[in-house]
């Protein structure tokens, strides 16, 4: 798919699981906030989350003032974005009850047209 927009012959594909948890009362899934991965492009797998509230993704144009904002909710759903193209984040998610830790956990793949260690 991503090499219909950007001809290749390899992609160099990282895949980055994140779990972040509410153990100390707000878990920060971007605490750099809006920002790039350096990369070509990035999918957002939303694996699932029990217990918080929050947990926004935020895309923005690079180039721009336009954006959208909307929650992940169904597990296996996919974003995928031109890192060329936007800035990104999600908000931080903080428990529904004090007494109990929350989370959310996402996979992230990344994907590059360049080796691993060339700009």
């Amino acid at each position: 798919m991503f090499a219909q927009i950007k001809p290749t012959q390899q992609w160099f594909i990282e895949a980055h699981q994140f779990r972040i948890d509410t153990q100390g009362g707000v878990g920060r899934p971007t605490p750099e906030g809006a920002h790039r991965d350096g990369v070509d492009f990035v999918a957002v797998v939303f694996m699932g989350r029990a217990g918080v509230s929050g947990g926004e993704t935020r895309v923005f144009e690079l180039a721009g003032h336009h954006g959208v904002r909307f929650t992940l909710t169904q597990p296996f759903s996919a974003l995928l974005m031109d890192d060329t193209r936007v800035i990104h984040e999600s908000t931080p998610i903080v428990p529904l009850d004090e007494a109990h830790r929350g989370w959310r956990d996402t996979l992230v793949l990344t994907y590059r047209s360049a080796g691993f260690l060339t700009p």
